[in-house]
């Protein structure tokens, strides 16, 4: 009895085994567990450790805490100060080619869409309408020049019978107004013959002006009138051709006081783009007044156009030159910034740092812009990696091309650099 109660007692205090339903309720916990830690391991294997690694091969042979930026030198150069406008290709000269008699179309001479000199044929219409009222006139003025000539004869003849005191003085009056009625009517029948071989000649269409000529609005075999609101076809002067734009108010008086002097103002004209430059003119016509409106004036330039390259009615930038600006300092405009401070550089020194300079600046043209105070001609300056930088920052210059670290610009034996010396940049 004793041992049996030892075992009891023994018993009571060993630990419970789990059971199988317990394992299999701590299962699918485990399992959940492995996932997460595999995907945390995997996920920062994949992301995190590649963006905690230093950068590639572009940032190699950079100095410790050094922002690569691309730079260039401040230059001088001629500037031109221009005003950009948005023009109308006009031509000079538009003509509706219209008859003008009534008729039936007989032949067309033109090839739609080619070049026609003036004077040259165009079409024709059915003559013989006209040349029969011409052969009226004709008829009737030899009637009347038949009637007059009997006149004459006989105003003669009472003119000798009233010196003889033969007839009475009335009648070679009335005789002599006979006369100068038959010279009216020639006259009106010489007026109806012109007229007659003036129609005949309408009859026959030419080109008043040298141009293209458009699309024709009427086929051979049509009849047509002079009253027909569309015409024969459209001939368009493109060669001298103009432009049309508008300016600003504000910008007349500058324009106005060079183009008095009488010299030439150049204009160039561009594509809707703006960056494919089609041809380049002078100013020829400023209006007479502004549109109120728009607070703008309208300016007429005038291209050669020998090549065609401008279209009636095509729309182009147009670019006027008002002033031209000789050696001034100019730099990339993107190296020029606007802050607080106003507007700044940032100059790289040799110690290869930079410092922030304020500046003054002029007018702007493709891609350069004037400095007219705080820069001088050779002064290095940040065009590109400026989002980094604050005043003493040390930078690295870089070639935009390689991405790499450009070679320090040598220095003559003065201790000053050279013009321009800088890591080459592409603008």
């Amino acid at each position: 009895m004793a041992s049996t109660t030892d075992f009891h007692e023994n018993s009571s205090n060993s630990p419970a085994r789990p059971t199988a339903a317990t394992i299999r309720a701590t299962r699918p916990w485990i399992t959940w567990v492995l996932i997460v830690a595999v995907a945390l391991v995997i996920g920062y294997a994949a992301i995190v450790r590649p963006l905690s690694r230093p950068a590639g091969p572009t940032r190699a042979g950079f100095g410790a805490g050094a922002t690569p930026v691309t730079a260039e030198a401040a230059r001088k150069a001629d500037l031109d100060v221009r005003i950009v406008a948005l023009g109308t290709v006009t031509p000079i000269y538009t003509v509706t080619v219209h008859s003008r008699v009534d008729g039936e179309l007989q032949k067309i001479y033109f090839t739609e869409g080619t070049g026609v000199e003036a004077g040259a044929p165009l079409a024709d219409l059915d003559p013989r309408p006209f040349e029969v009222q011409k052969m009226q006139a004709e008829a009737q003025l030899a009637k009347d020049n038949a009637l007059l000539e009997n006149a004459r004869v006989d105003l003669k003849r009472f003119q000798t019978l009233l010196a003889q005191d033969s007839v009475a003085g009335q009648q070679v009056d009335t005789q002599a107004a006979l006369v100068r009625q038959y010279e009216a009517a020639i006259k009106v029948d010489q007026a109806q013959g012109a007229s007659a071989a003036l129609q005949l000649a309408y009859a026959h269409i030419t080109a008043p002006i040298t141009g293209r000529i458009g699309l024709r609005f009427v086929d051979q075999g049509n009849i047509v009138h002079a009253s027909d609101a569309n015409g024969l076809a459209v001939i368009t002067q493109l060669h001298p051709i103009t432009v049309l734009f508008s300016i600003p108010q504000d910008a007349i008086p500058k324009v106005l006081k060079n183009f008095a002097t009488g010299e030439s103002m150049a204009v160039e004209a561009f594509d809707r783009d703006g960056r494919t430059k089609l041809a380049t003119g002078k100013l020829v016509t400023v209006d007479n007044q502004i549109d109120s409106a728009t607070g703008t004036v309208r300016l007429r330039a005038e291209f050669a156009n020998t090549d065609e390259t401008l279209f009636p009615n095509q729309f182009v930038n147009v670019q006027l030159v008002v002033e031209q600006l000789q050696g001034v300092t100019v730099v990339p405009t993107a190296a020029v910034q606007r802050g607080s401070v106003g507007t700044y550089v940032y100059v790289v020194h040799d110690q290869k740092t930079v410092s922030v300079r304020p500046i003054e600046t002029g007018p702007s043209e493709r891609g350069v812009i004037a400095i007219t105070k705080g820069l001088a001609p050779g002064e290095v300056v940040v065009v590109d990696g400026v989002d980094k930088l604050r005043e003493g920052s040390a930078v690295e210059l870089v070639s935009r091309e390689a991405g790499a670290p450009a070679a320090t610009p040598k220095r003559d034996r003065s201790g000053k650099r050279p013009s321009g010396g800088v890591a080459p940049a592409s603008h």
